[in-house]
């Protein structure tokens, strides 16, 4: 083979790797996604996970050798980025794999081959390792490569053996390292000096099976699994001190140093640092934006953000002020796109995420780092060297800044961040919100942990019965064990099998009955603690005892709605990866009798068009009749057919398949219908935003269609009987209605322009005439008089529109909303005023009554107290969110704060907590 240019570009080491094994019958395959069909790692970390399927033995290969560029990332070690030579959160893996093909000789010379012939290095300068007890790998380095013994080094299990788990494929390792010392000798090499040797190829050879007890059998197919760190082999090659100085990562440096007016070669170190980490973190949102993951504040989102944040502030920290990163992305979409055109063809969609999210940073980080600033300067003047976790979670529930953050500040100004008190504090804030329903749960796991080793899992049956005998097994009071209870009392009870679908994968429970020898349950909710399903019920006939023969019935009408809701929930999520994105995934559900509720990654809002698109899509699918196809199959073949896994939930290796051919396919444990047809029909209620990146769409379907058509129509008649006027006229005498507020704001503040002339008035005739003074001052309270009736009928005006958006929550009714220009007494009678008609349930309002002040009033009824939720501290809390606060009693109570911007996320919050804590 010709010789090799001593300067090699990445993209030449990575065309002559594929290339060297492609000519020697290796399939070369493109770099998988980001996001790994392996549920159990949020992003593909190593070249050989697309293959772990294969090397696990659940798939079939399609080819016995195959060879790939694997984009990774990986972010554990994130706070090295930039501060070593060669730690990166993106990074390419070049690969050759065997599937039961070739194994340990022909690897071990293939990878020399291209290491000393085709890339030209030295083999005076490479070391290898071998594990401790593999004899055959060291023999063939030694004798077959003629590598001298004294540069072949073994090395422990930790180092060189590779293993998937606890049991299964495993085998040992040998890796290629380069010596960037030679001269210093043979006799005492250690590979652990970075400073001396980098690792840049690995050769796994799997070739055991490990079984539970820890015995190593062969395996009958033997399998091969390399890695070639690309970034490593282009900094050997190019002969630069580092990877970030390679022509693959240092453009992206040297556009942000022209950023910042800066030189990197002429920078001090903590500029260097700041530089590689945008270099390096740059590459890896641009990649994982291209592969459609989306900012959030979970999973892969939330690393995606996380990475975007440190961004934007080591630009801060290297003098840029404003809005960079997409000049930068630009730079990295240019260097990889000849490899991985989505980059390009995904161009729009990255800049606008980056873009977004960067804007919205900006602020955030202003505000934070103002506060934390004056936080680390009182911490310093008291002499203390740790920030504590109470104000590192006010600037994280208040400001939004995140603890790594305040972590990463602090670690710069030598302190340390107290992470316990900062979880301790997280706790509190999530035991707020749960309140009252919490304790109960927490008793009954408690009682069930102690009684598990006497009991089998409950078996549940009601996929294919509605009806089923079973047996008492354990019984609940308050959580604690008893051996029979009475009639009034409420129970928990576990049963050896039931027809009762637990709530869990967003469906809520089945209610139903218990019944038997002249006993009677009503149940009202059904959860799954570990194996066992939790019914949740009232006596309201007999006593029951443990060990009971009864008959456990759910309520067929109340399944109906929620598999109907469950199946409308996988058409919605099909019709909108057709309308909208493809790349749309779930970011949550909650399947009820009455509705369902579907939150999905989307960064913007839907058109009023897509929504109606969406909305017919799922009809016309539920007018085809579909018919079910159900079944349970191993994981790998769900995922190769093409089945929806929702993200987060933990799969075992045989999962139930949910398929309307053609229509939808998920992987699910839920209840579903037949077949579409049986759902009738579907509504979107609403789409809104939840959370930055997160959309929520609330709809009904099927017999709930109907409750929610037959509301509207009583508001309809309600409305045309009180305006006088038929439905096709409501429109119009909405316009009117408008018009007549704006002219009456015009005349607010006309009369607002006339007191200021009479009290300026006042104070000239003061002097002249006592009894003039004293009519003008009448004129004054005349004209006040009438403004404020003015202003009360309009917040009565508006408030009363308010009642057509009143939310149902079990029992209780809740309106959340802003109402715009009322002032902080006429928003409390408002508030009173609705509660008032809507009866049990809560109303906060919020709104801005003039320029830098928040008014938020809470009103809740006795009802909503006795769940653990008090109006004073409720509003306080909700206040904060806007730099403010305040308090009451705990059915009325008001606040105040100072930043209006955060008026609609204090309100969301509001209604967030309001729907949990009233469940």
């Amino acid at each position: 083979m010709s010789s090799t240019p001593q300067y090699l570009s990445g993209n030449d080491i990575r065309a002559l790797f594929l290339d060297f094994y492609t000519q020697r019958e290796h399939q070369p395959l493109p770099s998988a996604s980001l996001v790994p069909e392996d549920p159990t790692v949020l992003l593909t970390i190593a070249g050989m996970l697309p293959f772990k399927p294969i090397f696990l033995g659940q798939r079939t290969p399609e080819f016995k050798r195959a060879t790939t560029s694997q984009k990774c990332i990986r972010t554990n070690d994130i706070e090295n980025v930039g501060r070593t030579k060669r730690h990166h959160t993106f990074f390419e893996m070049l690969g050759n794999f065997s599937f039961g093909d070739y194994f340990k000789e022909q690897a071990i010379a293939w990878g020399w081959e291209i290491s000393t012939q085709v890339f030209g290095l030295p083999p005076e300068r490479l070391v290898v390792s071998v594990f401790e007890e593999d004899d055959e790998a060291f023999n063939i380095w030694k004798d077959k490569i003629g590598v001298p013994e004294k540069r072949i080094k073994r090395m422990g299990e930790d180092d060189n053996f590779w293993v998937s788990g606890p049991t299964g494929p495993c085998g040992p390792c040998s890796e290629i390292y380069y010596d960037f010392h030679p001269e210093k000798g043979d006799d005492h090499i250690d590979l652990e000096d970075d400073t001396r040797f980098i690792e840049f190829y690995n050769l796994v050879f799997m070739q055991y099976n490990r079984d539970a007890e820890g015995n190593l059998t062969p395996l009958q197919n033997k399998n091969i699994d390399t890695g070639m760190g690309l970034e490593r082999m282009a900094q050997i090659l190019q002969k630069v001190p580092n990877n970030y100085e390679t022509d693959l990562i240092f453009p992206i440096i040297e556009t942000a140093a022209n950023i910042a007016k800066i030189d990197y070669h002429q920078s001090d170190e903590k500029t260097k640092v700041s530089l590689k980490v945008i270099g390096d973190h740059v590459r890896s949102v641009v990649h994982m934006i291209a592969d459609q993951i989306r900012a959030s504040n979970v999973g892969r989102g939330y690393i995606l953000r996380r990475l975007i944040r440190r961004v934007v502030r080591h630009g801060r920290l290297i003098g840029i002020s404003g809005e960079f990163i997409n000049q930068v992305a630009e730079t990295a979409i240019s260097l990889s796109e000849s490899v991985y055109p989505n980059l390009r063809q995904r161009e729009a969609a990255i800049k606008a995420e980056l873009a977004r999210e960067e804007a919205n940073f900006l602020k955030t980080l202003e505000r934070g780092e103002k506060l934390l600033a004056e936080i680390i300067q009182e911490v310093k003047q008291k002499g203390l060297t740790d920030l504590s976790g109470e104000s590192a979670f006010t600037l994280y529930d208040t400001y939004g800044f995140p603890l790594e953050l305040t972590q990463e500040i602090a670690e710069e100004q030598n302190l340390t961040v107290d992470v316990d008190g900062f979880k301790a504090e997280m706790q509190k804030q999530i035991e707020r919100a749960k309140a009252a329903h919490e304790t109960i749960d927490l008793t009954v796991q408690g009682s069930l942990d102690k009684l598990a080793e006497h009991i089998h899992s409950t078996e549940f049956l009601g996929y294919n019965q509605l009806v089923a005998t079973a047996k008492i097994e354990v019984l609940l009071v308050a959580g604690i064990s008893q051996e029979e209870a009475e009639a009034g009392t409420e129970v928990q009870i576990v049963l050896d099998k039931t027809p009762f679908y637990a709530e869990s994968g967003g469906q809520i429970g089945d209610k139903g009955y218990i019944s038997g020898d002249g006993i009677l349950i009503r149940i009202e909710d059904v959860k799954k603690e570990s194996d066992f399903f939790v019914h949740f019920g009232k006596i309201e006939r007999g006593t029951i005892r443990i060990g009971d023969q009864i008959t456990a019935q759910i309520d067929t009408s109340c399944r109906r709605r929620s598999q109907a809701n469950h199946t409308a929930t996988h058409l919605l999520q099909a019709a909108l990866k057709k309308v909208v994105d493809e790349g749309i995934s779930q970011a949550g559900s909650l399947v009820s009798f009455d509705s369902l509720r579907f939150d999905f990654n989307c960064p913007r809002a839907l058109t009023a068009d897509e929504v109606q698109q969406v909305e017919e899509l799922v009809n016309t699918w539920i007018s085809e009749a579909h018919a079910a196809k159900i079944e349970v199959l191993p994981l790998a073949e769900a995922k190769a057919r093409g089945a929806v896994a929702m993200f987060g939930e933990k799969y075992g290796e045989e999962v139930r398949v949910i398929d309307f051919p053609g229509v939808s396919m998920e992987l699910c444990g839920g209840t579903h219908v037949n077949n579409t047809a049986e759902i009738g029909v579907f509504k979107i209620i609403s789409e809104a935003g939840v959370s930055s990146g997160v959309r929520r769409i609330e709809a009904v379907s099927g017999a709930s269609v109907l409750d929610y058509l037959n509301v509207r129509d009583q508001v309809t008649k309600d409305l045309c009987f009180r305006f006088k006027i038929k439905p096709e006229e409501i429109p119009d005498r909405i316009t009117t209605l408008q018009t007549e507020l704006l002219n009456s704001h015009k005349l607010i503040e006309a009369l607002k322009a006339e007191i200021a002339i009479v009290k300026s008035d006042v104070v000239l005739e003061k002097s002249e005439s006592a009894s003039k003074s004293k009519m003008l001052v009448g004129h004054i309270e005349a004209i006040q008089k009438q403004l404020d009736d003015i202003k009360d009928q309009l917040t009565i005006q508006k408030s009363e529109g308010l009642l057509q958006s009143v939310e149902t929550i079990g029992e209780h009714k809740i309106i959340v909303a802003q109402l715009e220009d009322v002032d902080a007494e006429s928003l409390k009678a408002a508030a009173e005023r609705l509660l008032q008609k809507i009866g049990n349930g809560a109303v906060v309002l919020g709104s801005i009554p003039e320029e830098g002040k928040v008014s938020i009033v809470a009103a809740f009824s006795s009802e909503v107290n006795k769940k653990g939720i008090q109006a004073g501290k409720f509003v306080g809390a909700v206040a904060k969110i806007c730099g403010g606060g305040g308090g009451g009693k705990p059915n009325l109570a008001q606040a105040g704060g100072r930043d209006a911007s955060k008026l609609p996320q204090a309100l969301e919050t509001a209604k967030n907590d309001l729907l949990a804590g009233l469940k």
